[in-house]
């Protein structure tokens, strides 16, 4: 047993022991546990919450695909507006300086409200008010500063300097920027009763199974690693003197029988007269059950999400039915979807009447469902036209509704 004085262990030795402790953990937030600083409001018990919901996002693979294609429906296929309106025209085909449409924008900033629950997009302008353009800041580096008036930016929270704050005032304020510009910063956040400063991702009752579906993947991974190998013990005999020798031993057998061990646990004995090295298996019985955690904690990821299974790909293994995907589209579209684009757009339409003082009612997010299904009062040869088939109007056997050739329709033919 390794023995460490308690004089020796210096606050750097405690991290480190920390982190040798937690390296196997995804869900672990490696930082500071206190944050004394008084220039902002703590964005978790140890400000690092956005780096802990991130690094789940990376490793849970239902988890992202919803929170991927929550972000792409909500920021939909483009912008329609008024094409007499050239202002909309040139800020939605160019929202800033670094040439991104104001979709691209949008997508981000859907995308972070989805994984964090808060999304920041700053305004730059001049005091003349000719020229607006829109940035979408990552919101795992934004902090709401305490005077509530403000948000600091900052590269690396967990290695904090006040010398490398970026600091904007909180949108409808704005202050001027060293290089003459204009700016202020929008704050999205969802709300969740007992939280003031910072909004609560939907998903975050869904957090534990997100953790129970990664670490499912994970022992499948191990398993695959270890070439689905029995678990099991191997108990060696031998007599040692001291600690150093038993885990020399232990080496060697791991070298000698195991390759790359993880699946195998080695104890050492006392030996008799007879030599009693065994190995003793483990028997995995319980595989079905490893199963059925999984695909029930994919169930309820789907649910904490409020979101669909057809819509994230879930069920394409089995079957692929168009109207299901369309009537959940559709389920979505009014309950998630709408609420989520006015939520994000409106604010940004009120900054561009201010800033540009240009009309922005009919600037509106085009939506379109992932599937495409036939109206059954469309007829065949509309219908080949559609697909962009060879299509023949005068074709009597073209002239018939979709209706008459689906199943339901012919099951009404004598």
């Amino acid at each position: 047993m390794i023995h460490m004085k308690k004089k020796g262990l210096t606050a750097r030795n405690k991290q480190r022991l920390f982190l040798a402790r937690n390296e196997a953990d995804p869900y672990i937030v490696l930082g500071k546990t206190e944050t004394k600083n008084t220039l902002f409001w703590r964005w978790g018990t140890d400000n690092l919450l956005p780096n802990a919901l991130a690094l789940m996002a990376r490793r849970s693979t239902t988890h992202r695909r919803i929170i991927n294609d929550k972000a792409d429906y909500i920021s939909g296929k483009g912008f329609s507006f008024d094409t007499e309106n050239y202002v909309l025209q040139n800020l939605t085909a160019r929202a800033n300086g670094q040439g991104e449409s104001l979709r691209q924008v949008l997508n981000k900033t859907a995308f972070d409200k989805a994984l964090f629950g808060n999304a920041f997009v700053e305004i730059v302008t001049d005091t003349n008010h000719s020229f607006l353009s829109l940035y979408h800041q990552d919101a795992s580096r934004c902090r709401i500063a305490k005077d509530g008036r403000h948000v600091l930016l900052h590269h690396d929270w967990a290695a904090f300097t006040p010398a490398d704050v970026k600091k904007l005032p909180l949108y409808p304020i704005f202050e001027q920027a060293k290089d003459g510009t204009l700016r202020s910063i929008i704050h999205y956040k969802d709300y969740e009763p007992m939280f003031e400063h910072y909004g609560v991702p939907p998903y975050i009752a869904g957090l534990n199974v997100s953790a129970i579906a990664y670490k499912t993947d994970k022992w499948n991974i191990s398993r695959l690693d270890n070439s689905f190998q029995l678990s099991g013990v191997m108990v060696l005999d031998g007599s040692v003197e001291s600690e150093e020798e038993a885990a020399e031993i232990v080496r060697m057998a791991e070298n000698r029988f195991a390759g790359r061990p993880g699946q195998v646990m080695f104890m050492v004995k006392d030996s008799d007269s007879v030599d009693n090295s065994k190995f003793i298996p483990i028997t995995a019985a319980n595989d079905g059950d490893w199963v059925k955690l999984h695909d029930q904690a994919t169930s309820d990821i789907v649910v904490a999400h409020s979101w669909f299974r057809s819509l994230s790909g879930l069920d394409y293994g089995s079957s692929f039915s168009a109207e299901r995907i369309l009537h959940e589209y559709e389920i979505a579209l009014n309950t998630v979807i709408l609420g989520e684009q006015a939520e994000l757009l409106e604010p940004l339409k009120e900054v561009i009447e201010k800033v540009l003082h240009t009309d922005t009612s009919s600037l509106q997010i085009i939506n379109e469902p992932p599937a495409r299904s036939k109206p059954l009062y469309m007829k065949v040869w509309e219908a080949r036209r559609a697909d962009g088939l060879e299509y023949d109007p005068q074709d009597p056997t073209q002239q018939l509704f979709v209706a008459q050739i689906t199943k339901y329709g012919l099951q009404n033919i004598d």
